[in-house]
């Protein structure tokens, strides 16, 4: 069997004494490692989750359905022309996300304080006019009768569904809503508040 160089040995010997010294100080440092779990109870909201918020767009709060009977006579020399109609309609209250300013939003650790746009109509066109019906008719009418017709009905429901109390309760309607949808997100205290 063929002998080492002294010097072969050496390094060896060299090798082995710092393996064993690695590992005893590894060992060392493993003992005095200590674990812990801290917790932190600041939640933040990525611009991307603002973003995701604001894409929501129209968010409704309350939908008022309404019926108006709007009618109209023309004097005639033997007789009067008569159009009665009965339109139906569904007024949507709400707000459009789209529309808030910068720093609606602004997070202090569980807290949240948001500043929601005023509440609005969400659809202008919403007459059913596939649900219009004509209650009565005698004479001729023209196309601009009619849509002078359309357009008392849309004013009356317009003044019998925007009202104080509507608003009020769509308000409350969406405070609700965005409270616990902002829960879900890990927000224990929520403020909301309205534009002017």
């Amino acid at each position: 069997m063929k002998q080492l160089p002294n010097y072969k040995i050496g390094v060896i010997a060299i090798a082995v004494i710092l393996a064993v010294t690695a590992l005893i100080w590894l060992k060392g440092s493993i003992e005095q490692t200590e674990v812990g779990i801290e917790v932190d109870d600041s939640i933040n909201l990525t611009p991307e989750q603002i973003e995701s918020i604001k894409a929501i767009g129209q968010w409704e709060f309350l939908s008022v359905s309404d019926e108006q009977m709007v009618d109209t006579v023309r004097k005639g020399f033997f007789s009067d022309d008569h159009l009665v109609r009965i339109y139906y309609g569904t007024v949507r209250l709400g707000i459009d996300l789209h529309q808030v300013d910068s720093g609606w939003i602004n997070t202090r650790g569980d807290s949240l304080e948001v500043t929601l746009p005023r509440i609005t109509l969400l659809d202008r066109d919403f007459i059913d006019e596939a649900r219009t019906k004509s209650f009565h008719e005698s004479g001729r009418w023209k196309p601009r009768d009619r849509e002078a017709l359309y357009q008392r009905a849309r004013r009356k429901m317009l003044a019998h569904c925007l009202t104080k109390q509507n608003i009020e309760a769509a308000q409350k309607n969406g405070e609700a809503q965005f409270r616990e949808m902002m829960r879900s997100m890990g927000f224990h205290h929520v403020a909301i508040f309205w534009e002017h």
